[in-house]
């Protein structure tokens, strides 16, 4: 387990969670946000991104009250995502996070703000994270709102940064900084 405080747990994905990532990754409601719709995934493409996995990713499934319902993962950034992001004259320790629900029926409740705050917490204060960053797409304002309602800031735009569904689309880099 990586953390639970009160109905929220992420613990290290395994193999009993490929059924629930072929389910929210082939839901054209998930897949709009997350991987495209144009990308479903199957048991073999979820075996092949998520459990024969980059050891540099920790991978991570999300529960609420016991539940599963989404995905989060992080990692510490390289010097080749330093200078995708702009960070590349820093010795801070930056870390890198990616998450969706994927349960529909638990959207809009304010359980990514949950989720997102309390991975911002155990980066800050365990994996000693000075900052955080992410990439959403400029047109998620959703997932835009939710993160700056959690302390991160848009810090710039990645032009064409993300193919999703055809075609090149904007990215923000947002961040979160420890020392406020």
């Amino acid at each position: 387990m990586i953390f639970q405080n009160s109905q929220l747990k992420v613990r290290l994905i395994n193999e009993n969670d490929i059924p629930y990532l072929v389910k929210w990754l082939s839901d054209q409601n998930v897949l709009q946000y997350y991987e495209g719709r144009d990308n479903p995934f199957d048991e073999e493409k979820v075996r092949s991104v998520f459990i024969n996995k980059e050891e540099s990713v920790t991978m991570c499934i999300v529960e609420y009250e016991k539940k599963e319902i989404g995905y989060i993962q992080y990692y510490e950034l390289d010097d080749e995502g330093k200078v995708e992001y702009g960070y590349e004259n820093t010795s801070e320790k930056l870390y890198g996070m990616d998450q969706f629900i994927g349960e529909v029926d638990y959207w809009n409740k304010g359980i990514g703000s949950q989720l997102v705050t309390a991975m911002i917490d155990y980066l800050t204060k365990k994996l000693n994270a000075d900052k955080i960053v992410m990439d959403p797409q400029t047109w998620n304002e959703r997932a835009i709102a939710c993160y700056m309602k959690c302390g991160f800031k848009k810090v710039k735009i990645l032009p064409k940064h993300e193919f999703h569904e055809g075609e090149f689309k904007d990215c923000y880099v947002m961040e979160y900084c420890r020392n406020k």
